[in-house]
């Protein structure tokens, strides 16, 4: 059984990638420059948008698949989020980048134990 939060959650996964990823897909210079960045690798920056729109637009249309489905979503959301926060990490703590980097390192923290959550919840109902 898949809660109906988590299904919630993935729908509110999805427009949050979605907000980021847009920008980064089209205007990715603009984009970062309104945070502060104070260099902009469009080639990096679309790369990233393109993974936001591939999880983010997974988990939309998966939103009410199986528990299965679900957990192999949830083991995608994990891996990524946390390999993003060891790298966003690294590179905070090695250059000179604005202090919204260190947001965006919690946002993905925060969904790493959101997913963790979820994911620890259907290993019991294999």
């Amino acid at each position: 059984m898949v809660p109906k939060s988590l299904r919630t959650w993935f729908v509110i996964h999805f427009i949050a990638d979605f907000l980021f990823a847009i920008p980064l897909l089209f205007a990715p210079v603009w984009m970062l420059s309104l945070f502060g960045w104070p260099s902009v690798d469009p080639f990096t920056a679309r790369l990233v948008g393109a993974a936001l729109v591939g999880i983010g637009g997974a988990s939309l249309l998966e939103r009410n698949a199986s528990a299965g489905t679900f957990r192999a979503m949830l083991n995608l959301k994990l891996l990524w989020s946390s390999t993003a926060v060891i790298g966003m990490t690294i590179t905070m703590l090695t250059g000179n980048y604005p202090l919204i980097g260190w947001g965006i390192v919690a946002i993905f923290v925060g969904f790493f134990f959101i997913w963790l959550n979820y994911r620890l919840q259907l290993r019991e109902s294999k």
